[in-house]
């Protein structure tokens, strides 16, 4: 099948957040919260900078070769090239990460990815002098299980419940739930799957992904590594003792003189004055305390003598608190506004790349990174792409009908096309004037006899106006129905690429598509995707 590209503009497709535009357009009201734009230009003055001298490039190298052994994955020749890069001083990382949702969730998972590896690849033919390691860094201490339980594949929600999946207990890292309980959802994406050209490698990739005895960590990065390894992608747990002991410093300052709430505020305070409201906000303490089976946030007592553990009996005294720290930085884990300045710290990483909502909260933390002299990445927005299915292309093609346009409201859409197509015997507007002009005269003629009589004109000309919009109503219902096929076809075309009116890619699982074209798929995607391209991607099936 014939595939083609095209670009749709941020600024003519509605969706795209105004911070989003503003930061790709490079708005001068933002410079104040990056330190490098994300172009050829700003990679070249931060690796100019010479950064990460004090990164533990060696510590970082090891850790994630023992993690591939004890994953016991052998990586591709590229990506095992790149774990033994990393270790080298003029070695760096770009980086991407996302909770572990089932099946990979929505297609910008696999679009981030994608993006992430592409801009090593282009980092490396610009630089020929380093190492550009892409990274996925997985999100296994998070624990919002109902974001990450759901996977949408041909319009059907497949949904891992968390009785199914957790039994009783009330919180716990993603990573360490069990996979066993997922052969109620395998038997129904199997009858999803049917006869489909891939669908037998498809159910094998993900039966050998989530094979029984896994934890959702584990099986993330199988599929994951299945489906990138060979483009030389490295995934990273960040759950790791020798990791977090690096970390431990801040973490420390963070328990005993909780800084960073007031220095992230400062942020969104001057974002709002911009016009940007806050993505997330910060706590006083950014911290969970974390076992197998628990993941609480970190909070002061009543009294500020010491810490509890929200949703547990465990309390800690300061001196007891720092114990645990020092033995045990493995259990510490740090929230969405901390997890930026963690990932920052271990690892020589130049770029994160991200989604709106992702740049968005980012952009509140420069002040935190300032203050402890950490490297603020460069914040690279992730490709943003829509797949036209042939099916839609010819639909489209037939109602003459734009992305642009179907990015809109459905029932202005509607209105655009009725006013398009509609027969000229069914537009009564020039007679609606026409009656008007002829009722306004006889209101002035009758006026001149006897002035009592205008009002009673005015009326009979608003009734006979009303009788022909009443008209004008039925003749527009009798159009539509004539044309109804073809409104159904763009209600359908709507849905399809705008699925509850969002972008596809928010929405809709990878599955279908690699059904249908197999590791085409991911090479389409990664040939059709520049990094530095902060548009839309359009790719069509041709019909």
């Amino acid at each position: 099948m014939q595939l083609t590209k095209s670009i749709s503009k941020l600024d003519s497709v509605t969706g795209f957040s105004d911070l989003l535009k503003a930061y790709v357009s490079r708005q001068k009201e933002l410079s104040p919260f990056y330190s490098y734009s994300p172009t050829a230009e700003g990679f070249q003055q931060l690796l100019s900078a010479k950064p990460f001298a004090e990164t533990d490039r060696h510590l970082v190298s090891e850790v994630l070769l023992r993690q591939y052994r004890q994953a016991g994955m052998t990586p591709s020749a590229s990506t095992q090239l790149n774990l033994d890069n990393l270790a080298k001083k003029n070695a760096y990382t770009v980086c991407t990460g996302h909770q572990l949702c089932l099946f990979t969730g929505p297609l910008y998972f696999i679009y981030k990815i994608i993006s992430t590896i592409n801009l090593a690849e282009t980092l490396s033919r610009s630089h020929p002098d380093s190492c550009f390691v892409p990274v996925f860094w997985m999100a296994s201490e998070d624990h919002d299980f109902e974001e990450i339980n759901h996977a949408q594949v041909f319009g059907k929600s497949l949904t891992w419940t968390k009785e199914e999946a957790m039994g009783s207990v009330a919180s716990m890292p993603a990573g360490k739930i069990k996979t066993d309980s997922l052969g109620r959802l395998f038997e129904e994406l199997q009858t999803l799957l049917g006869n489909a050209p891939n669908a037998a490698e498809m159910g094998e990739l993900l039966k050998q992904a989530y094979a029984p005895g896994q934890d959702l960590a584990a099986a993330t990065r199988n599929l994951v590594n299945a489906l990138f390894g060979e483009y030389g992608l490295v995934i990273l747990d960040a759950e790791d003792a020798l990791l977090k002991k690096r970390f431990s410093g801040i973490m420390k300052d963070e328990l005993d003189k909780a800084p960073n709430e007031k220095l992230v505020q400062q942020g969104i305070a001057a974002l709002e004055q911009i016009g940007f409201g806050a993505q997330v906000n910060p706590r006083e303490i950014n911290l969970f305390y974390m076992t197998d089976r628990l993941r609480g946030r970190i909070e002061r007592t009543a009294d500020r003598s010491g810490y509890l553990v929200v949703g547990s009996s465990l309390h800690f005294t300061p001196q007891e608190i720092d114990k645990e720290l020092s033995e045990h930085p493995e259990r510490f884990s740090p929230n969405v506004v901390l997890r930026p300045l963690y990932q920052q710290v271990i690892l020589p990483n130049l770029a994160y790349i991200g989604g709106p909502g992702e740049l968005a909260y980012w952009l509140e933390f420069k002040a935190m990174f300032d203050h402890h002299k950490v490297v603020f990445p460069i914040l690279v927005p992730r490709n943003f792409v829509m797949w036209v299915d042939a099916a839609s292309a010819g639909k489209m093609d037939k109602l003459q009908l734009t992305l642009e346009a179907l990015s809109g409201n459905l029932s202005s859409l509607e209105k655009e096309y009725m006013q398009r197509h509609m027969e000229e015997g069914g537009k009564l507007e020039e007679e609606l004037n026409s009656l008007k002009a002829v009722y306004d005269r006889i209101a002035q003629k009758v006026a001149a006899v006897d002035a009592t009589l205008k009002a009673p004109a005015e009326a009979e000309g608003q009734k006979a106006a009303g009788g022909l919009k009443n008209l004008e109503a039925k003749m527009l219902k009798a159009e539509k129905q004539k044309h109804e096929t073809a409104l159904n076809q763009l209600r359908n075309v709507k849905d399809k690429l705008f699925p509850g009116g969002v972008f596809q890619e928010r929405v809709d699982n990878f599955i279908p598509l690699y059904l249908k074209h197999g590791k085409v798929f991911v090479q389409t995607v990664k040939a059709s995707l520049d990094p530095f391209e902060h548009n839309l991607i359009v790719i069509t099936e041709q019909p």
